[in-house]
């Protein structure tokens, strides 16, 4: 059975007001926060850290999903999981051990996520579909 749920990104929220941004989504029905944590080497741009997760984590009460935009994720995944991560998703492409981090990432008893870029054949989930709880095709859209 397919599933949709819309996550808000906090990457589009007014930083200067990040909890009140964050505390509106939910109350208008939001179930999922999605953060987008950038290393400026997967991706060009950086984002949120632990910091900022372990911050908001204590004062909302959903879903967290953590979308990884890092190279080597297994790095970070107790970290991201001790800030109070409930999903975490990770890029097909980031790591050469796909299945190591989905076990991971389950091991932590956390739901697993798959994202995979527009150029990446979709075969790399066929060793790793039945494991994960999401996956992300990510789209690039310009202005």
């Amino acid at each position: 059975m397919r599933k949709n749920m819309i996550a808000v990104s906090i990457l589009s929220a007014n930083f200067c007001h990040l909890q009140q941004d964050i505390t509106e989504a939910v109350a208008a029905g939001s179930k999922q926060i999605h953060i987008d944590v950038m290393d400026g080497i997967f991706v060009p741009s950086i984002s949120f850290g632990m910091p900022v997760i372990r911050s908001i984590r204590k004062t909302v009460q959903c879903c967290f999903d953590i979308h990884l935009m890092i190279e080597q994720p297994e790095r970070y995944i107790d970290a991201i999981a001790d800030c109070g991560a409930d999903l975490i998703t990770v890029h097909a492409e980031s790591t050469k051990h796909l299945h190591r981090v989905i076990q991971q990432i389950k091991a932590r008893n956390l739901k697993a996520g798959i994202a995979v870029n527009p150029a990446t054949p979709l075969e790399v989930l066929d060793y790793v579909l039945e494991d994960v709880d999401l996956v992300q095709h990510c789209l690039n859209i310009s202005d």
